[in-house]
């Protein structure tokens, strides 16, 4: 059974000041996403569906769905501020969505097999798709993650969120703590911590790019942990249920084991706009050497 490709789309942008999931990157007009669906499909996934809002699902479809409907079947989930298990409400004032785990939960009806879970606006390269496509279609029944190093992931123009993970020796995920103002220092890095507090990071740490594999397991997981989430903050305007903290409570309660995939690719993204001239010019340097065909 060919995987699925979960592509988390609904995110605002707020820092970047714009939907960046469809702003041109390519040399032709394509977007991050189109790299990312063209690395799926000849990894072997089979298909793709995407977590967006209902308020840009138009400009969404006629920009990008219409490019890969041809290729695979294509889904769409929603991810809505009021998509909340029963005895819930959004608080008053909450536009913010309610953070990675939750986009992954709205996407329960759609997938039946084991899938990806990736950011729409990351690029992860093509080795990393191939590593998870076969792991996923290995029939393993642990989930995966694909690790990249810190210091390839951090932005020049200000703070990055980052999933640092500490690994076993066999390969395993032991802990994935999340850290939302990593800044790049040098070759290495450092972190304010929620009390404002600077820490240093060497920049080798192992970190998750949110590019997870997983089985359909996941989902039972999610509902009950999201629940408890927002039991806990979900009156609350700007707490997010982030699929990091999620998986790490997993690991840490013994209910599912991660494998952490190493992968040759280079990982980059747009988190501010400051970003896009660096994101354009690698990825043009991957269109000359013929990694990529035009795309758009």
């Amino acid at each position: 059974m060919k995987p699925t490709l979960l592509v988390l789309a609904a995110g605002i942008g707020s820092r970047y000041g714009g939907l960046k999931q469809i702003d041109p990157v390519g040399p032709h007009g394509e977007v991050i996403l189109d790299y990312s669906v063209y690395d799926a499909v000849r990894a072997g996934f089979g298909k793709v569906v995407f977590v967006i809002r209902h308020d840009i699902e138009k400009p969404f479809r006629e920009m990008l769905g219409h490019r890969y409907e041809a290729r695979m079947p294509v889904a769409y989930a929603f991810q809505e501020l009021d998509a909340l298990p029963p005895g819930f409400t959004p608080p008053p004032g909450r536009t913010k969505p309610w953070g990675t785990a939750h986009a992954i939960l709205v996407a329960e009806p759609f997938i039946h097999e084991p899938f990806a879970a990736i950011n729409a606006d990351d690029f992860y390269g093509a080795d990393s798709y191939r590593v998870l496509a076969c792991y996923l279609q290995s029939g393993a029944a642990d989930y995966a993650m694909v690790g990249f190093t810190l210091r390839n992931t951090l932005s020049e123009h200000g703070s990055v969120a980052r999933g640092v993970c500490r690994v076993d020796s066999t390969g395993y995920l032991q802990e994935v703590v999340e850290l939302l103002k990593i800044f790049k220092n040098g070759t290495g890095a450092r972190y304010l911590d929620e009390a404002g507090r600077e820490h240093r990071l060497t920049g080798d740490e192992p970190v998750s790019m949110n590019f997870w594999g997983f089985t359909p397991s996941v989902f039972g997981h999610l509902r009950q942990m999201f629940t408890e989430f927002l039991a806990q903050h979900g009156r609350e305007e700007k707490s997010e249920c982030l699929i990091p903290r999620v998986v790490d409570a997993l690991v840490r309660q013994g209910r599912a084991r991660v494998r952490v995939l190493p992968t040759t690719a280079t990982w980059f993204g747009v988190t501010y706009r400051e970003d896009k001239p660096a994101v354009a010019a690698a990825i043009q340097q991957l269109v000359a050497r013929g990694e990529y065909p035009r795309l758009a």
